[in-house]
């Protein structure tokens, strides 16, 4: 599914966080969103899931402007994880993931069809399968977020719009996670648009990066060309030295105040 912006403006607190974005996703692609903090991420990808209008310009989706969309039909196109998410009632894991099944069935409910299939298979893939019957509120951060990116698979759109999807995961999770997202892409055709803050995954799994300034300025482009260790220390702010280690990229940021050749 593609995503196309025009003229794209977002402002917040009497800031410019970006003008004039003209950006095209295309189907398959796998794009990191990357910046400093404050420097617009999450706005944008609010603005991508139509949970906030543009301050100027226009977001497409397959060519249909997005406030076109009607809801339910978007809720079939996109699927959106939040950056936090707070759980004021007692829903059992599997409900919680079968509440992302609702957009295919109308007034129907999806306990008569397959979807209980479809969120087991969700959790599985995540897994938290032996989590099933957990009320959500139990559980850790790293639990909680498995369980929202469950429901997110189980949504089964073309479109997928993940907000720090490594949010309070370990290690081996994280590197999970980002395997089965570029796997989405290349095995599945499906588009992702997703934030991160660890350069040397979002490197390993990404096609595309677009950079945020934060001061309205943005480059986007092939992460072989987009994620040049000058231009994201221009975008980050911070000095960023890369190495090549067994056919991966490195990322390391440098201590500011040291000098690395004493």
């Amino acid at each position: 599914m593609s995503i196309r912006t025009r003229q794209l403006e977002l402002r917040a607190g009497g800031r410019t966080l970006v003008q004039d974005l003209d950006w095209q996703v295309g189907d398959g692609e796998c794009w990191s969103i990357i910046g400093r903090n404050g420097a617009g991420k999450s706005t944008l990808m609010r603005t991508l899931a139509g949970l906030r209008a543009p301050d100027a310009g226009s977001v497409d989706l397959d060519g249909r402007p997005l406030a076109q969309w009607p809801l339910e039909d978007l809720a079939r196109r996109r699927a959106y994880l939040a950056q936090s998410r707070h759980d004021a009632f007692a829903y059992s894991v599997i409900e919680t993931v079968l509440a992302a099944r609702h957009p295919y069935h109308g007034n129907r409910y999806w306990e008569g069809s397959d979807d209980h299939a479809a969120a087991v298979q969700a959790l599985d893939a995540m897994e938290v399968g032996h989590l099933a019957a957990r009320d959500v509120r139990t559980l850790s951060g790293g639990e909680r977020q498995r369980v929202a990116i469950a429901a997110l698979l189980a949504q089964d759109t073309p479109l997928l719009l993940l907000d720090e999807p490594a949010n309070a995961l370990d290690l081996a999770h994280q590197v999970q996670v980002m395997g089965l997202l570029a796997r989405l892409c290349r095995e599945q055709g499906k588009t992702v648009v997703m934030i991160g803050h660890d350069l040397t995954l979002a490197h390993g799994i990404s096609t595309h990066a677009l950079l945020l300034k934060g001061d309205g300025r943005w480059h986007a482009g092939p992460v072989t060309e987009a994620m040049q260790a000058a231009l994201l220390s221009d975008y980050l702010g911070h000095p960023i030295e890369t190495i090549e280690h067994g056919g991966r990229r490195i990322f390391i940021p440098l201590d500011a105040h040291h000098d690395r050749h004493a």
